[in-house]
C-alpha cells in the first residue's frame, strides 16, 4: 500500500491557522465557541477552514474537553408509532444544532428493570444528559421514581414535575378539534380514543369530553382505539346506525380507517360525516378526502428538550415549560351539519 503523501493527506488545524494567519490555540478557540474572539477574527478562521475543506475531529475534540457531546434518548415506545418517532427524529435534529450527538436505548419491555437498565447503559456510555419519552401512564412514574446523576428531560407526559417535563397540548388540541366540529353545527359527536394507559390519549379524551361539556353536550359514543387504522375501522363498525354526524379520532390512522369502514357503508365523508384526526401525518393532505387534524410542533418540542438538558448541564435550574400548543389544519374532512 503506498505511504500517503502530504498533498493528499486532510487538512488540520495547523493548516487552518497557516492560511488564516492566526496561532492554532486561536482556530482552537473559534472551534470550542469561545466568546473573547473578535468577530473578523472568526470569520477568517471559518474561511479558511471552508477554503482547506477543514473538517475538524470530533472524537479529539471531545477528549480534550472531557466531554462526550453526546445526549442519550430512551425510547419507551413499542411499535413504530408517527408521533414517538417524529418527536425523537425532532430531538435529534435539535441536538445536532447544539453540536451534540443522540445515542438510542430502548427498553425490551416497560417494567421499571428495564428502564432502569437503559439509563444505566446510557449513563456508562458516557452520554451528559437524557431524554425519555415517556408516553405511557406507567413509565412515566417510573422514570419520576429513578435517581439519575444526570440531567433528564421527559417528554410527552404530564405525569413529571414540569422543570423536567415538556409535551404538545394534547388537551388542548383536542379541544381545537372539538370546537371545530360545534361551529359547523354538529351536535351528535363521538370519539375514538387511543391506548387507555397512553398519557396523551387520555388528554385527549378529556379534552374532547369537556369541551363538549361547557357546551351543554355529552359524547354520542366514546369507542376505544390503538393508534392503528384498523382500529379505526373497527370502531366505525360500532358507530354506524348511532346517528352521529361527526367524529374526532385521536390520531389520523385511526382516522384513515374510520373513513375506509364509512365509505364501505355508503356514508360519505364529510357531506354525511365529518371526521377530525390528531398529528397531521404527511399522508393526511393525500386521503380522501383530505384530512382535517391536528398538527403537532415536534420540533419545537425538540428544541426545548436540548435546551433544557443543556441549561442544566450548566448548572442552571429547570424551567418549568408551558405545553407547545397545536394547530388545527382544515382540509376537506369537515363541513356544516346537514339538516
Amino acid at each position: 500500500m503506498a505511504a500517503r503523501t502530504e498533498s493528499d493527506r486532510p487538512p488540520s488545524i495547523r493548516d487552518v491557522a497557516r492560511v488564516a494567519d492566526v496561532s492554532y490555540q486561536t482556530v482552537s478557540r473559534v472551534l470550542n465557541d469561545h466568546p473573547n474572539i473578535r468577530p473578523e477574527t472568526r470569520q477568517r478562521v471559518l474561511n479558511a477552514m471552508t477554503e482547506l475543506n477543514f473538517r475538524p475531529n470530533r472524537a479529539a475534540r471531545r477528549l480534550a474537553m472531557s466531554r462526550s457531546q453526546t445526549v442519550g434518548v430512551v425510547a419507551s415506545v413499542q411499535g413504530s408509532y408517527y408521533g414517538p418517532t417524529s418527536i425523537i427524529s425532532a430531538f435529534e435534529d435539535a441536538a445536532r444544532e447544539r453540536g451534540y450527538a443522540t445515542l438510542l436505548a430502548s427498553p425490551r419491555t416497560l417494567d421499571e428493570d428495564s428502564l432502569r437498565d437503559a439509563i444505566e447503559h446510557l449513563i456508562d456510555e458516557g452520554v451528559e444528559g437524557i431524554v425519555v419519552l415517556a408516553p405511557q401512564a406507567r413509565t412515566a412514574d417510573v422514570i419520576a421514581s429513578i435517581r439519575s446523576p444526570l440531567p433528564i428531560a421527559v417528554l410527552q407526559s404530564d405525569r413529571v414535575p414540569a422543570d423536567i417535563g415538556m409535551s404538545v397540548d394534547n388537551h388542548l388540541g383536542a379541544s381545537i378539534a372539538t370546537r371545530h366540529l360545534l361551529a359547523l353545527g354538529h351536535t351528535r359527536l363521538a370519539v375514538v380514543t387511543g391506548p387507555a394507559d397512553w398519557v396523551e390519549a387520555d388528554a385527549r379524551a378529556r379534552g374532547f369530553t369537556e369541551t363538549l361539556t361547557s357546551a351543554g353536550l355529552a359524547p354520542l359514543a366514546v369507542v376505544p382505539g390503538d393508534w392503528t387504522a384498523e382500529s379505526g375501522y373497527l370502531a366505525y363498525q360500532e358507530l354506524h346506525g348511532q346517528g352521529a354526524t361527526a367524529v374526532f379520532c385521536s390520531n389520523d390512522q385511526m382516522a384513515l380507517g374510520l373513513i375506509h369502514a364509512a365509505s364501505e357503508h355508503g356514508v360519505r365523508v364529510p357531506v354525511d360525516l365529518s371526521v377530525v384526526g390528531f398529528d397531521d401525518v404527511p399522508e393526511a393532505a393525500h386521503y380522501l378526502p383530505p384530512l382535517t387534524t391536528i398538527q403537532q410542533d415536534f420540533g419545537e418540542l425538540g428544541r426545548r428538550a436540548i435546551s433544557t438538558l443543556l441549561a442544566r448541564l450548566g448548572g442552571g435550574d429547570g424551567e418549568a415549560h408551558l405545553p407547545v400548543p397545536p394547530r388545527l389544519v382544515v382540509r376537506a374532512s369537515t363541513m356544516l351539519v346537514h339538516g
